[in-house]
C-alpha cells in the first residue's frame, strides 16, 4: 500500500533562496541532528542538482539506516523531485514545489512511500512511519526558514 501526505510551509524568504535551501545537503544535515543523518556518498555537501544522488546514513528507531536518493526531476526554482533508489522503503518519492504570491513563498512537500513489510506494512505505514516522516519533514522545513545559512560560493 502506498501512503501519501503533504506539508505546506509559507515564508517571506525569496523563492529561489528557499529552493536552494531545500536542496542543500548541509541544511538537511543541520535539520536532522536528532537522527544523526549524514551524507556519506554521492553529493555530500553543497547543493544537489539534476541527475545527482546522495546516500544518507541515519539512525531511526535505534537502527542504522542507509538510503540513496536521486534527483529525478528538476525545474529551478519551481520544483524538484527526489526518489529513493536504494534503502529501507519499497518506494519513496518526495516532490518539492515552490511558488510566490503576494510577497510570500510557499513550499509544498508531497511525500509518497510504501514500506517493504507486506500486509503488516500497511499498519506500520499509517501508525508509525507516516507520523514520523511528517514530523521530520515539518522539523526540516522549520529549520530551513528559521536558520541563517552561510553564503554560497
Amino acid at each position: 500500500m502506498t501512503v501519501a501526505f503533504t506539508c505546506t510551509t509559507t515564508t517571506d524568504l525569496p523563492q529561489a533562496e528557499l529552493f536552494d535551501r531545500a536542496r542543500s545537503i548541509d541544511a538537511h544535515v543541520g535539520s536532522m541532528r536528532l537522527t544523526r543523518e549524514r551524507a556519506i556518498g554521492g553529493v555530500t555537501s553543497g547543493l544537489i542538482g539534476p541527475g545527482q544522488h546522495v546516500t544518507w546514513r541515519a539512525w531511526h528507531f535505534g537502527l542504522p539506516i542507509r538510503m540513496t536518493s536521486f534527483i529525478t526531476e528538476f525545474d529551478a526554482p519551481r520544483r524538484f523531485v527526489d526518489e529513493q533508489r536504494r534503502g529501507p522503503f519499497r518506494t519513496f518519492r518526495h516532490v518539492h514545489e515552490f511558488s510566490t504570491e503576494g510577497g510570500q513563498t510557499t513550499m509544498v512537500d508531497r511525500i509518497e512511500f510504501s514500506a517493504p513489510f507486506g500486509v503488516v506494512g500497511a499498519a506500520v505505514e499509517r501508525i508509525l512511519l507516516r507520523p514520523c516522516l511528517r514530523y521530520l519533514i515539518t522539523a526540516r522545513n522549520r529549520f530551513l526558514v528559521a536558520t541563517r545559512l552561510p553564503a554560497k560560493g
